[in-house]
């Protein structure tokens, strides 16, 4: 199935990646010497579309390696569609299940249902959906509804 540009991630032109790269260089030199690096993550944000904090840019055991960082930045994030299709989430949960460390696909799934940590269905599933097609995974999603409190 084809998905809608908003719900696929283009590739990155080369000028970009390496405008994206030398802001995120910038960044981590400013956090490595203990300067003050909040407008150059604001003006990284602006680029990008992303909400990075400056954790992001502090390398430890559960940072993003560079490389990772850099590739995240340089892909807009994923939208939220009011009218996303049940096939289109589908799509989505197949790119996941053919390439489970493409996070922009999970995010998408994520920010297109409304169940909290949907893909926890593809990487941690209940019992009943260990081996789940993608269909039968969009559709426990799909079913989820939120508690009102």
């Amino acid at each position: 199935m084809e998905l809608r540009d908003a719900l696929v991630r283009r590739p990155v032109m080369p000028e970009r990646r390496a405008a994206i790269a030398e802001a995120i260089l910038r960044i981590e030199e400013l956090v490595d010497r203990g300067g003050d690096a909040t407008a150059a993550v604001e003006t990284l944000n602006e680029m990008t579309g992303h909400s990075f904090g400056l954790d992001e840019f502090r390398y430890h055991r559960e940072a993003p390696d560079p490389e990772a960082l850099i590739e995240w930045a340089c892909a807009p994030p994923p939208v939220r569609l009011p009218d996303v299709a049940r096939d289109e989430l589908v799509e989505i949960v197949r790119r996941i299940l053919a390439d489970p460390t493409n996070d922009w696909y999970i995010e998408a799934f994520e920010r297109n249902t409304v169940m909290p940590g949907a893909s926890g269905l593809i990487f941690h599933p209940p019992a009943e959906l260990r081996a789940a097609t993608a269909e039968e995974i969009v559709d426990a999603a799909l079913a989820h509804r939120p508690i009102a409190l």
